[in-house]
């Protein structure tokens, strides 16, 4: 039975029907579709349309529905064109005529997208969930390696010294970022369509702030044209997974680079590394890289709503259909990020020894001794120049920071002395650091301290 047909004179073709069919899509909003149904059950109820007998009927035979779809015995059939139409067959077959009841003052299109907002904002808590594991699995590393201090890169350069739990607080950052962005989507999900009909309204009196409130959003919206027919929440959350998973790639590839044979930082589990199936002593970071790939994925998906909606008329069209493909793979992919790299950084480990190695290597703190020159006060432009030349003569005799003698450094210039040396040292360096957001010891502490707090 289709919920449309009776002015046309011909059935619509086995091919139309398949081509336009989103059922195999949108099942997913099955548990939310019953939910919305059973509330405008009671609104139907209230207005008179239905009795109280009658709406417990209903009510009895969606939750049978619902059951039915969840052991995966459904029978769908070609003019179920989506999960809406299969719900209302089968209910008028389970309770006779009475059940097309439920469709009135409603259409499809505030209902397919006050289903569709439930689920976002449902995944929307769910992520954020997700997105703290994460951020406890860095948190924990960074805890644990509090005294390990590596080399700081720019343009993949040796930069300066920093401590390992620095550097990895800053990836906990860039995810409160992402969790504050997935928080605002639940919320721009949080605007009841429902009552707004096709796209003028319904006749019923009914209060759609309280139906709001019934189904868990914060308020009905405020206009019946805009309530069918705006998709920025989808737009929104998949803004927040797309710049999360560009986060994720970016942890992920800093891991790969760690983890490379070159660097050697850290080391990852067995368990969450493959191998070659031709060189038998590889042992591979796919976790990260396929993070790194999938970020393109959702990326895309972002970009695929996006053209589907920015040539749209007022209000409803079936290009909204497309809808959810993006939102859902994207949803899938995030979800699934997640759960790896918590697995993947709560069980890596950091090579300490390796650590110290690659902090005598880069001359790391050449700016401390340029610093430590404007405190004599020579501008910053001539230490900037006089180190730069000292580094370059050590370079051409081979020489690294940690092999430098106060004699050198004397020799080199009468403007420096044994203070000069010490500001070579880079773990003096690291805890000369103190400001606030530095990559001093006890800022790292108290930063680890505080994202502790924002996820309690």
């Amino acid at each position: 039975m289709k919920m449309w047909g009776g002015r046309f004179g011909k059935e619509a073709s086995e091919e139309f029907q398949v081509f336009s069919s989103s059922i195999s899509e949108d099942c997913r909003l099955a548990p939310y579709e019953i939910k919305c149904l059973k509330a405008w059950s009671e609104v139907l109820m209230e207005a008179g349309i239905l009795s109280q007998e009658e709406k417990l009927e209903i009510d009895e035979a969606l939750e049978a529905i619902l059951e039915e779809l969840k052991r995966g015995e459904a029978n769908f059939i070609p003019s179920d064109e989506d999960i809406h139409t299969y719900i209302e067959r089968r209910l008028i077959e389970l309770v006779g005529l009475v059940g097309g009841k439920i469709r009135t003052g409603r259409s499809r299109n505030d209902q397919v997208t006050t289903s569709f907002r439930m689920l976002v904002m449902e995944e929307c808590s769910g992520i954020e969930d997700e997105i703290v594991g994460v951020v406890r699995a860095l948190i924990t590393q960074a805890e644990k390696n509090i005294d390990i201090a590596i080399p700081g890169q720019t343009h993949l350069q040796p930069a300066q010294p920093v401590l390992a739990a620095h550097a990895l607080m800053a990836f906990v950052h860039m995810l409160e970022r992402d969790r504050n962005r997935v928080r605002l989507a639940r919320k721009s999900a949080a605007v009841l369509p429902l009552g707004s009909g096709a796209l003028a309204g319904t006749t019923l009196k009914i209060d759609r702030d309280a139906l709001a409130r019934k189904l868990g959003f914060e308020r009905a919206c405020e206009n019946s044209i805009d309530g069918v027919s705006d998709r920025d929440f989808a737009l929104d959350i998949l803004y927040a997974l797309s710049s999360l998973m560009v986060h994720l790639s970016r942890l992920a590839e800093q891991m790969v680079i760690w983890s490379s044979a070159e660097v050697g930082l850290v080391e990852l589990d067995d368990s969450w590394s493959s191998g070659s199936s031709l060189m038998p002593q590889k042992k591979n970071p796919d976790c990260f890289e396929l993070i790194r790939g999938k970020a393109g994925r959702v990326i895309g998906e972002l970009v695929c709503l996006l053209a589907v909606m920015k040539g749209l008329p007022l209000s409803y069209n079936r290009d909204m259909q497309e809808d959810k493909h993006p939102v859902f793979d994207a949803i899938d992919t995030v979800r699934s990020s997640l759960t790896a790299l918590k697995g993947t950084i709560g069980t890596l480990k950091f090579d300490e020894s390796r650590a110290k190695e690659l902090l005598s290597e880069g001359y790391l703190t050449a700016t401390d001794l340029a610093e430590y020159l404007t405190e004599k006060g020579i501008d910053f432009p001539s230490a900037h120049r006089l180190v730069g030349e000292f580094v370059s003569s050590l370079i051409a005799e081979g020489k690294n920071f940690s092999e430098v003698t106060a004699k050198d450094l004397r020799d080199f210039s009468g403007d420096f002395d044994e203070e000069a040396l010490r500001r070579l040292d880079p773990r003096q360096s690291i805890q000369r650091r103190k400001s606030k957001g530095g990559t001093s010891k006890e800022q790292v502490l108290h930063d680890i301290e505080e994202s502790l707090k924002n996820i309690s």
